[in-house]
């Protein structure tokens, strides 16, 4: 499996943004897609998951109300809405692929075998 993500930019406190990620060579393990962020310095942050069948979504505290994930299942795509901007939330997002049920319910980056290489999103105040 292999995941190329997209859509990330330079962006003013309050705007929105759209990343995607493109999937290709799927593989049969695949249950979840994630969005993870990692700022400078920081650990990987959970941002949100969904289920590829069901369309089942699971939010970090960060995104919550804020951001929206979604996927295009015959498109191979998973996007992340995101709206309001600030400036923490200026990081590198990466989407992920995981194989199991615990990569939704407990979304550690460990449980999840496949990454994309990530897009920056800078959010300026």
């Amino acid at each position: 499996v292999q995941l190329q993500a997209s859509g990330g930019g330079l962006v003013q406190a309050g705007d929105s943004l759209r990343l995607a990620c493109a999937i290709s060579g799927r593989s049969f393990n695949m249950y979840v897609m994630a969005w993870f962020r990692q700022a400078r310095g920081q650990e990987r942050e959970f941002v949100g998951a969904i289920t590829w069948t069901g369309g089942l979504t699971n939010y970090g505290g960060s995104a919550a109300g804020r951001f929206t994930i979604s996927r295009e299942n015959a498109e191979m795509m998973v996007y992340l809405q995101m709206n309001n901007l600030q400036p923490e939330d200026t990081a590198t997002y990466y989407c992920a692929v995981g194989g199991r049920v615990a990569a939704f319910s407990n979304p550690r980056p460990d449980e999840y075998e496949y990454w994309g290489s990530g897009t920056l999103v800078t959010v300026s105040s």
